[in-house]
């Protein structure tokens, strides 16, 4: 409608009867992007015009951009050049219409009709205040976003979620508040060595996490104290370096924080940080970045300060939990060794038994003389053959047990699947024996190293042996079998053809303490979960009731290692 013949007064009333309406149309309507187009689609019928297009502005005085239009596929281009772009604004035509949208406290974009004819001259306070209207209805979609992310984030912590996924839910969630175009990150902070480490990073066109996890860097102690205050920071980088606009200087802080030497070479042009604190201290900083200087505003750092406590339980959490696992697996390692002590002591007496004989028959032989010498050394060669094989049986389990509790410290970050296997059954090979059960290994030689610690991956090996033995009471075979699953992981699998786990017990393997061995302690199955965990792997257990069980875990390898969990 373009007014017709109604009053002035009357248009005026109709004109805030629709933006009223406008408001209520789009309320609650899931989705910004969609509660725009419903919006653009009623004006443009309102005002009667043939076009309709939503043009948002974009940082760093580029070119505004065309972001929804009616119909599709219209040229919009020119307008936006002559009389929508930075620091040009000539007088419009009476063809067009053209209203600025407010969003995120700064002006975000612009509502643009046009029309073949000519719009009546009121049409353009009109349309200014229509698009207030609009600017009110979006900014109250983005207020529910943001209670939505926030109920989201809180439920997952609930749902008590690993640490590591926890962080990247927290950093999706700020994407989807902020819309950064390059990264956010967030990093552990050591209060003794003033030292950052990124443990979380997403990038914004990537689906898998960034290749800087792990890096760190050292802050210099006016600029930990700076984090103390608790406040967040904003930086815009300008030709002379960092410029600060929100929190008080901090341009250390910033320089620490400037990853440009990242992999994919984007130098970013816009910073907010802020620290995550505890009544402990500084726990960790957030960190969010764009490409562009001005890309962030005080919604921005509003947005961040809201998700700082979410931000502070998961680093809470995650030290909690890496606390208690630590715990576990040094509790189930212990538990491990004395087991083994028990079942290899029987292996080492038989070794040592068949020893002390042969040498107190060899005394006797030489002491007395009772055969001549060359009917004695080929005797006494046969003896000292049998000592040495019992000699290297007692040197077999005792180096790999040795291997074992020292955790194999050597190649930390990567693990050697085969070597893990030759010291598992170097441990295990004369109670195997003893059991009557075969071992049957298909390794090939060329497979790659895993990412892991090469101790976690002894001890995760270690765990799934024995419990295939111990399933195994009357005999049977177990096969250790690992192949590449894919370019970036490999496959490992432990079957046996052992007694096989019912139904109602494979549904709660997994809980911590929980166990089908009458002297278990349940810890076992929790921290081979928690290893692979660890490994960025999975493990998935299949089991037939009387005909065995198969343990499938599936490891990244060192190329594969760059992936990450994601929201």
């Amino acid at each position: 409608m373009t007014g017709g013949t109604l009053t002035s007064s009357e248009r005026r009333l109709e004109v805030l009867q629709f933006a009223a309406e406008l408001e209520e149309q789009i309320e609650g309507v899931r989705g910004s992007d969609k509660a725009q187009k419903i919006a653009l689609r009623l004006v443009r019928d309102f005002f009667d015009a043939d076009d309709a297009c939503i043009v948002v502005s974009r940082p760093g005085g580029q070119t505004p951009e065309p972001r929804l239009m009616i119909p599709q596929g219209v040229h919009w281009d020119d307008v936006v050049v002559r009389y929508l772009a930075p620091r040009r604004r000539p007088k419009l035509p009476p063809t067009l219409l053209v209203g600025t949208i407010e969003r995120r406290g700064r002006r975000w974009g612009h509502l643009v009709l046009r029309t073949d004819g000519a719009f009546p001259a009121t049409s353009h306070a009109e349309i200014k205040q229509v698009a207030r209207s609009l600017s009110r209805a979006i900014q109250a979609l983005d207020r529910d976003r943001i209670t939505d992310v926030r109920s989201r984030i809180d439920r997952k912590i609930m749902a008590q979620i690993r640490p590591e996924d926890l962080f990247y839910q927290i950093l999706h969630g700020l994407r989807q508040l902020t819309r950064y175009d390059h990264s956010s990150s967030i990093l552990t902070f050591d209060d003794e060595t003033r030292t950052l480490q990124l443990v979380a990073d997403q990038i914004a066109y990537r689906k898998g996490k960034s290749d800087r996890v792990g890096k760190t860097c050292v802050l210099d102690e006016e600029t930990s104290a700076l984090l103390g205050r608790g406040e967040v920071f904003g930086f815009d980088r300008s030709k002379g370096g960092w410029t600060p606009w929100l929190g008080g200087g901090g341009l250390t802080l910033a320089e620490a924080l400037d990853f440009d030497a990242g992999d994919d070479g984007v130098r970013d042009g816009a910073l907010l940080c802020a620290p995550l604190i505890s009544r402990d201290g500084v726990l960790a900083v957030i960190r969010i970045a764009s490409i562009h200087a001005g890309t962030f505003g005080h919604y921005e750092a509003a947005a961040l300060r809201r998700f700082l406590p979410l931000a502070a339980i998961a680093i809470r959490t995650q030290r909690r939990t890496a606390s208690l696992e630590e715990g576990m697996m040094a509790a189930e390692k212990k538990h491990m060794m004395a087991n083994l002590a028990r079942g290899v002591s029987h292996d080492v007496n038989n070794a040592l038994g068949a020893i002390l004989p042969l040498v107190q028959q060899m005394r006797i032989d030489i002491r007395e003389g009772v055969r001549p010498i060359d009917q004695l050394v080929p005797l006494l060669s046969d003896d000292l053959n049998s000592i040495e094989e019992s000699v290297r049986v007692c040197r077999r389990i005792f180096g790999g047990m040795l291997t074992f509790a020292r955790g194999s410290a050597k190649h930390i970050g990567q693990g050697d699947v085969t070597q893990a296997v030759e010291v598992t059954l170097s441990i295990l090979d004369e109670s195997m024996r003893r059991s009557r059960v075969s071992v049957r290994r298909v390794i090939p030689a060329d497979l790659p190293r895993i990412h892991g610690a090469q101790g976690e991956l002894e001890q995760l090996i270690l765990n799934l042996t024995t419990n295939a033995r111990d399933a195994m009471p009357e005999g049977g075979e177990l096969v250790i079998e690992a192949k590449r699953a894919n370019e970036s992981d490999v496959e490992l699998s432990i079957r046996d053809t052992g007694e096989g786990i019912c139904p109602a017990d494979l549904s709660r393997i997994h809980e911590p303490f929980f166990s089908t061995r009458r002297h278990g302690n349940g810890l076992g199955l929790s921290i081979c979960r928690s290893i692979v965990w660890h490994m960025g792997g999975t493990m998935a257990i299949d089991s037939t009731e009387g005909s065995g069980t198969c343990v499938t875990v599936t490891l990244p390898t060192i190329a594969g290692s760059g992936r990450g969990e994601r929201p």
